[in-house]
């Protein structure tokens, strides 16, 4: 059992420590790596920009390493960079054990290795400040060519276009931490591809395609939903937005489950899509889907008003509120 405060040194070198040292993933821009007493880790960027960001993971309480690794890797491809590590702290609460923390750090190492990235250090601790597992994260990333783009570069007249489907991360979080009780409620098949959604949580792929295509403007809809994203893409644009409602994708294992926990899908948290503002979208849609990641035309950017339009009968865009994941009734 492990006991409140720091991690042991023998438990934090065996759980924690050796697994990193040992990760195939060995980049040669990282200079100085995370070992017993070592504060900081350092990375040469070779005159490139270092972006960073940082995230908890609050609404799940299974796969929490691997969904910390990509969630926030997802807000540094969004700017259009590329990750190169990650720094955890990790909150256990008393009476948790050892395989709860070896749970965490396979799957952030096994995230961490299918998108080519170190974690570089963090912080483990038992602490009865915490009544569930809690992870804080922070991402380092570098640009490519000094180029970066910023949730507020949309500019009035591109088209907003979404990539795979609304309520993706929600939708994988739900089927895993309510499986028994919704086995009950929708089919096996469907249950599956609800927990398989996890696999697309990186938005790697739509994010190198788009800054080609030469989109102004990218946002990982995380909390808020896909609905929440654009509002902020467009707020932090100081633009208006128009959203086609009808053309949002939106998969039926997520209609399944949202029906079942008694929540809205364009509203539950959603990492994993990305929005992106940009000119000809349809001809970004087309790229996006011959690299095998489904996309859609979902809006255009306007002056100022944001509305949503749905069965063609138009109101206001709402600000984002909390999230349906904690809306749940299940």
């Amino acid at each position: 059992m492990l006991e409140i405060g720091k991690i042991p040194p023998q438990t934090l070198e065996k759980l924690v420590l050796q697994p990193v040292t040992q990760a195939p993933v060995q980049r040669t821009d990282v200079v100085v790596r995370p070992k017993t007493g070592e504060d900081c880790s350092a990375i040469d960027p070779n005159g490139e920009l270092c972006t960073f960001s940082t995230d908890p993971i609050t609404g799940a309480t299974k796969d929490m390493g691997y969904l910390a690794v990509h969630i926030n890797c997802n807000d540094v491809f969004s700017a259009g960079a590329e990750p190169v590590g990650i720094l955890m702290t990790i909150l256990l609460p008393p009476h948790s054990t050892e395989g709860a923390l070896e749970e965490i750090m396979q799957g952030a190492l096994h995230a961490a290795g299918e998108l080519g990235i170190e974690v570089l250090g963090g912080h483990t601790e038992v602490t009865a400040a915490v009544n569930q597992p809690l992870i804080c994260a922070t991402v380092v990333g570098k640009t490519h060519d000094r180029h970066m783009v910023c949730t507020g570069g949309a500019e009035v007249g591109q088209d907003v276009v979404m990539t795979k489907w609304a309520g993706l991360e929600g939708t994988a979080i739900i089927a895993k931490e309510h499986e028994a009780v919704l086995s009950e409620k929708i089919d096996a098949s469907l249950l599956k591809d609800a927990k398989d959604m996890k696999d697309f949580l990186s938005v790697g792929t739509e994010s190198r395609i788009a800054m080609a295509h030469g989109a102004t403007a990218m946002h990982d809809a995380t909390e808020g939903g896909i609905l929440g994203a654009v509002w902020e893409l467009a707020e932090c644009s100081q633009k208006g937005v128009t959203v086609f409602a009808d053309a949002i994708l939106v998969k039926e294992a997520t209609k399944q489950i949202c029906h079942a926990a008694g929540i809205e899908p364009l509203h539950l948290i959603s990492s994993g899509t990305m929005i992106i503002a940009t000119c000809d979208g349809a001809l970004l849609v087309e790229k996006l889907r011959q690299a095998g990641v489904e996309a859609a035309v979902i809006g255009k950017i306007t002056e100022c008003e944001k509305i949503i339009i749905k069965d063609n009968v138009s109101s206001v865009l709402q600000q984002p509120q909390s999230d349906a994941l904690y809306q749940v009734k299940l």
